[in-house]
């Protein structure tokens, strides 16, 4: 039977008899021990496609850079880790365990792994940042789209070799693209943003307890127009009241 084990608690999940799948890439373990783990059980299933999710938001690959104001603030520091763990899965696996981008397969010896990256679209005016897409992303087309981290950790030649190479640019081109992502991260980096995170909530993920400061949209309720009032009752609630 299958379990969901944060990583934090996965050296207790062994010592109660289960073990990992990495093709799965889950934790499993016999019926015979299932009274063992019961505080792992699985939850339900996750759709394959999260509600108002487009699939098609933000193709290819391209310098994604996530406001400074919104910095250690996503969709995985929301949500339980179990929780993100089965997201992982999802997004992994409708993805035939390859990168979106590049079709490339993780490789362990080479330390090329598939990592989730999550596509905003944000909405200016309000100061709203809504999760559109969760794509599969090798770590080498991840590194690239958060160029801003591959520089300040040294790895910056690397991620530009890698974005030259998949947009197939460089020169002047590739460093124009680098360019406007930068201007636009810094514009947007000057306010501060709230998460929308309905495309996890509606599929049945509960929000934990965020981390200090981190904002979470939440629409307000449609305000449910009044029913008109008929002209005959309203014209007798005046009569009655005239002749008080």
């Amino acid at each position: 039977m299958w379990l969901d084990v944060p990583f934090a608690e996965k050296e207790a999940a062994k010592k109660a008899g289960a073990r990992w799948d990495p093709d799965e890439m889950r934790w499993w373990v016999t019926s015979s021990k299932a009274e063992h783990v019961q505080k792992w059980l699985p939850a339900d299933p996750l759709p394959e496609t999260f509600p108002g999710e487009d699939r098609q938001f933000g193709e290819g690959l391209f310098v994604d850079l996530v406001p400074q104001s919104s910095w250690f603030t996503n969709a995985r520091t929301c949500i339980a880790q179990t929780d993100w763990q089965r997201v992982r899965r999802v997004v992994i696996f409708r993805a035939g365990k390859r990168c979106e981008v590049c079709q490339r397969r993780a490789e362990p010896a080479v330390r090329l792994w598939l990592e989730v990256h999550e596509r905003w679209a944000y909405d200016d005016a309000e100061r709203v940042q809504a999760l559109r897409r969760l794509i599969c992303l090798c770590s080498a087309c991840h590194l690239s789209t958060h160029y801003g981290f591959a520089r300040v950790t040294g790895r910056e030649e690397e991620a530009r070799e890698h974005l030259a190479k998949i947009r197939r640019e460089q020169g002047l081109e590739l460093a124009s693209h680098v360019g406007a992502a930068m201007d636009l991260w810094q514009m947007r980096s000057r306010y501060s943003w709230a998460l929308d995170l309905r495309i996890l909530t509606e599929a049945g993920v509960e929000l934990r307890t965020p981390p200090p400061g981190t904002k979470i949209y939440r629409p307000k309720p449609p305000v449910t127009p009044k029913p008109a009032e008929r002209p005959a009752r309203r014209r007798l609630w005046q009569r009655l009241l005239g002749s008080a």
